[in-house]
């Protein structure tokens, strides 16, 4: 069910990998490490992803190649939406793209988020996503759009200081194609022009409600490549190792790069989500726990490692 798997979310963005515990990112290298080698361990068919990074960021590539994080990942991997919280225009993707290709020529670079929100207008998020797919499609081996759904007001997103920060927190709740109330939006049909190229990037909350639905809607879109999460944290919740089995079943059908990301908060140095922990070995056994579930070295897989 797994043939790809990323290590954590955005750690270069304060919301999910706070900077004040790990300024120099040396323990999220080492975690890196851990579960990298944790994860090939498992399966050594699966390609390990590093955590896509946002913002789009050679220096901080750079960084983790000085820490011996790149040697224990296959994949590099970006995020961008220059229409909605970036702070450069959409038509310099492939630009972006190429930056990274300059310090790490030896490894694929994919776009594992990429997203224009409805926030203003719908009719922009319509040009965004064709304007991607004009730039992206061919150019790197492997893009995922944020996302189907739009995230429920109620639920509120996954950020650091929420509403401190403003209209960018609000943008979060209108990244989807599909509205909250279940409704489409006018840029769900140019998605399914290219389902096929461009996959899907979408969270799935614990007993996510959404979730049988959401296949649904991926099977009538044409879609095959899905990136989604595992949450240590939520693994320690009642019911959890269910929930995931139900989540991973309903997936089966996709070719899933699942994210491994979100520190309990009773293993972290603070006790947040977006923290360090004390033992960075706790989160490689997690992801090698989820690789022998779900993607065990006995499933034959379709995909090779650098793919």
């Amino acid at each position: 069910m797994i043939e790809a798997a990323m290590i954590w979310n955005e750690p270069n963005n304060k919301s999910h990998w706070d900077p004040e515990v790990d300024p120099d990112w040396s323990l999220y290298a080492d975690m890196v490490i851990r579960a990298g080698a944790a994860i090939a361990d498992a399966n050594p068919a699966v390609t390990r992803v590093l955590g896509g990074m946002s913002p789009i960021d050679p220096h901080w590539v750079n960084r983790m190649r000085d820490h011996g994080a790149l040697d224990a990942v296959d994949v590099v991997a970006v995020h961008g939406f220059p229409l909605d919280w970036n702070l450069w225009p959409l038509n310099d993707w492939p630009a972006r793209i190429a930056e990274i290709e300059a310090v790490v020529p030896d490894k694929p670079v994919w776009v594992t988020e990429v997203g224009v929100g409805s926030f203003g207008a719908e009719e922009v998020q319509v040009f965004g996503l064709n304007r991607t797919a004009e730039l992206l499609i061919g150019r790197v081996p492997r893009i995922y759009w944020y996302s189907l759904y739009d995230l429920p007001q109620e639920w509120g997103a996954t950020t650091r200081h929420r509403e401190a920060e403003g209209s960018s927190y609000y943008r979060h709740f209108y990244m989807g194609l599909i509205r909250a109330d279940g409704t489409p939006k006018p840029a769900l049909d140019d998605y399914a022009r290219v389902a096929g190229e461009m996959g899907l990037m979408q969270w799935f909350h614990f007993e996510d409600p959404r979730l049988n639905d959401a296949v649904d809607w991926m099977k009538r879109l044409g879609v095959r490549q899905l990136r989604t999460g595992l949450s240590w944290a939520d693994s320690f919740r009642p019911n959890a190792v269910d929930w995931f089995d139900r989540q991973m079943e309903a997936l089966s059908d996709f070719d899933v790069t699942v994210t491994f990301c979100f520190t309990p908060e009773h293993l972290g140095i603070a006790p947040h989500h977006s923290s360090a922990v004390h033992d960075p070995q706790a989160f490689a056994d997690f992801c090698a726990w989820m690789i022998d579930r779900y993607a065990p070295a006995s499933a034959a897989l379709p995909v090779a490692r650098t793919a």
